[in-house]
């Protein structure tokens, strides 16, 4: 498909600002949360289900959703869509109880399948050679919850919580006029497919692999960005403000570090950007895995005592190198995904979606239960080693038979002849 320069470029910049709209309501609950919890009081266990609640119910509804953004209008889907949310806003200074806010924050979660839609939506006005660079730009988005870190405290000084769901409100309405007039995608008959069924994503192999990617580069986003103001406050006895500052470094730099990850995808390859993020990524979880240590060496004449731990300044650097390394992760995972599916981006882009955000749901919940059975607060970066580990021998396998593949193919095609 060739780019329709003038209208490509003015239709990322709306979807993008859309997506961050959207992202933002979706993630509500990792600012408000911390209210919730002394409002409510609510025990660890609630807490965790309602942070999870919004991720789980935007989750599953990627695959549903990206399905019909390859069947229908993709523009007209997405508002549609996000006409459904703002209901929920406005309920929300209604709101008095645990239940209420579970109910509203699976409500929330609509808003979370927009990516499905946006990927469509996007890759359609981009060639092949520049679908790393748009998707990347578009994905900047995920600074959506990084608003919700600057604008709720806000708010809250200046108004009162009961104000977070009609200002919310207004802005998403403002963003549905703006994605209202929004350059219209039009398709040639060449680019049109039968969309693929559940049935068909499922069976696809490749597309489990892609997600399993996907849901360390974006899945661990998520879970940090919910799982960080908690480790900052226990691990260095930081007050909440300064949580939430450093959690906002993190987000905002990952974010908008999604950008330049699809340059580099674009020009190096998917592949080459994502085994060097898991690379990067695994020698840093290294370090953050590794929990406080005092070791007592007895010595000849008196005993030495060496205390081994990452401070908050070391720990701050090498999370940022995460967080960028994952920005470059999201990025390359679609330029991919795309080589694979360039007609069918909303069905295959919505299932690898899915696998990835629910480990935004499970992997806070793994978090807990290491932190609880070792009784360490690296807990939390043990399982994410683990997962990147399962990630990297998937993907040296798999990089493995997708050689052999090329050289028997290489070889059927020369009957089996070297040249000496």
């Amino acid at each position: 498909m060739q780019v329709k320069r003038v209208n490509a470029n003015k239709a990322l910049i709306i979807a993008t600002l859309a997506f961050a709209g959207c992202f933002s309501i979706w993630t509500l609950y990792a600012v408000m949360g911390l209210n919730l919890q002394q409002q409510l009081k609510l025990t660890a266990t609630q807490y965790g289900v309602l942070l999870a609640a919004p991720i789980l119910s935007g989750a599953l509804l990627r695959i549903p959703v990206g399905l019909l953004a390859d069947r229908y209008n993709s523009r007209k889907l997405w508002i549609a869509l996000m006409l459904l949310v703002l209901p929920p806003l406005l309920l929300l200074p209604y709101i008095n109880n645990f239940q209420g806010y579970l109910w509203l924050g699976l409500w929330f979660g609509v808003s979370g399948a927009s990516f499905s839609i946006g990927t469509r939506y996007v890759s359609d006005w981009f060639s092949t050679a520049q679908q790393g660079r748009a998707l990347g730009i578009f994905g900047v988005g995920n600074v959506g919850v990084a608003i919700n870190f600057v604008l709720i405290p806000l708010i809250l000084h200046f108004l009162d919580w009961r104000w977070i769901g009609p200002i919310y409100a207004l802005g998403l309405s403002l963003l549905i006029i703006l994605l209202a007039m929004a350059p219209n995608v039009q398709q040639s008959a060449s680019t049109k497919q039968k969309p693929m069924s559940l049935r068909k994503l499922s069976a696809q192999s490749r597309l489990w692999r892609f997600s399993l990617y996907y849901y360390f580069v974006f899945g661990s986003f998520l879970a940090l960005l919910l799982w960080l103001p908690q480790y900052y406050m226990q691990a260095y006895e930081l007050t909440a403000q300064q949580a939430m500052a450093f959690t906002l470094f993190f987000v905002a730099s990952s974010s908008i570090m999604r950008a330049v990850g699809g340059w580099f995808a674009d020009r190096y390859g998917g592949r080459a950007v994502n085994w060097t993020v898991f690379w990067v990524c695994i020698v840093c979880l290294f370090f953050l895995s590794y929990p406080p240590t005092t070791m007592l060496i007895h010595g000849i004449e008196k005993d030495v005592t060496i205390k081994i731990s990452v401070n908050l300044w070391w720990f701050t650097a090498l999370i940022f190198v995460i967080g960028v390394a994952q920005g470059f992760g999201r990025a390359s995972v679609y330029k991919v995904l795309y080589d694979y599916y360039p007609t069918q981006m909303g069905a295959a882009g919505g299932f690898v979606a899915a696998i990835g955000a629910l480990g935004g749901c499970t992997l806070p919940i793994l978090f807990g239960v290491a932190q609880d059975v070792l009784g360490i607060v690296t807990g939390c970066f043990m399982i994410l080693y683990g997962v990147l580990a399962l990630c990297m021998v998937t993907m040296f396998f798999a990089n493995q038979a997708a050689q052999f593949q090329q050289r028997l193919q290489l070889a059927r095609e020369n009957n089996f002849l070297q040249d000496e």
